[in-house]
């Protein structure tokens, strides 16, 4: 009898330990720690684990340690990840491509008209969209505005011609660039360095953050700073998974992510004006200011843009985000 109460009571103590093992969500993203994505990424861990007083352990996975940035979305599909910030821009391939209005350049002139459609009744819509991809959507985190580079000085749209200017996979992107006389060619994001330093590709485009964390700035010669679009991210985790969360753990690690959110975007202009800084002092990368005539060229060249990808994107999304933001395209 004691023998058996001796199991029983094993028993007991095992099965308390395995109730006691935390929920491990892997958070895997393809750019540096020291990035906005990066430092919100690990914000979001301390908050996420002290919500849940240990019951949850975020492990974050930095620089494509996982998946390239071409692989992670099918590897959270599928369960591999549990959580990622991927570009927005990756849904497109997906069938949500509503996501591609952010692609749309000059579509946003500072960063309060993006947080009018990320924040409000728009962005919740666009998020909503991808439950029936099996993804649940979070958050929009901010990686800041975008700028061209090259080994060729860019003022205007035909300072373009014959370049080769990789891009994210992005049907947007792809007219952006033919629009203004390149050829775009896709390249995952780890692969962007050895791409301009072999000659591979010719030119990129990515905020100051991106550019100086990855060391592109040292096998480019220019940068434009031009403001023409955004990278945004979408946090968003494996439905599945989400949904089989206990009801207070979900809402526990859903305040931790608007803490985090709130962070995330707070620092993104400051890291991206620091990177832009610590790219003008390494001497490597000449930085080139559009003068008012030569980005008013920049627009008038890219609008086109925006037409070419209405039945895209949707014609209706593409109005009630001018409507928002009060771009008005007949003023250019």
């Amino acid at each position: 009898m004691k023998f058996l109460s001796a199991i029983f009571a094993s028993l007991l103590f095992a099965g308390a330990a395995f109730a006691q093992q935390p929920i491990i969500i892997k958070f895997s993203h393809v750019v540096a720690e020291n990035t906005p994505k990066g430092k919100g990424a690990l914000r979001f861990k301390e908050l996420a684990e002290k919500a849940t007083n240990g019951r949850v352990k975020v492990e974050v996975y930095p620089n494509s340690q996982l998946y390239k940035d071409s692989e992670e979305v099918d590897a959270l599909q599928l369960g591999a990840v549990q959580m990622l910030a991927p570009s927005v821009s990756k849904f497109g391939p997906l069938g949500a491509r509503e996501f591609e209005v952010f692609d749309l350049p000059y579509i946003f002139g500072d960063v309060s008209e993006m947080h009018r459609v990320t924040e409000g009744p728009i962005g919740q819509s666009l998020l909503g969209k991808l439950d029936a991809k099996g993804i649940h959507g979070l958050a929009f985190w901010d990686n800041g505005f975008k700028d061209m580079s090259a080994n060729k000085p860019l003022h205007m749209p035909a300072d373009f011609r014959g370049l080769k200017m990789r891009i994210q996979s992005s049907k947007v992107l792809d007219s952006e660039m033919r629009a203004l006389g390149a050829t775009p060619q896709v390249m995952a994001f780890s692969e962007v360095y050895q791409g301009l330093q072999t000659g591979v590709v010719d030119g990129t485009e990515n905020p100051p953050s991106n550019m100086y964390t990855q060391k592109m700035h040292e096998v480019q010669k220019y940068m434009t700073l031009s403001d023409h679009g955004v990278i945004e991210y979408a946090v968003i985790v494996n439905k599945k998974f989400w949904d089989g969360l206990p009801a207070d753990i979900r809402s526990q690690l859903d305040g931790a992510m608007r803490e985090a959110t709130r962070y995330t975007n707070a620092i993104a202009k400051s890291e991206n004006d620091d990177a832009l800084a610590k790219i003008k002092a390494s001497g490597k990368t000449q930085i080139i200011a559009l003068t008012p005539a030569e980005k008013t060229a920049w627009k008038k060249t890219l609008l086109k843009v925006h037409k070419e990808n209405e039945s895209r994107i949707g014609k209706d999304l593409i109005q009630s985000i001018y409507k928002e933001t009060g771009f008005d395209p007949s003023k250019l």
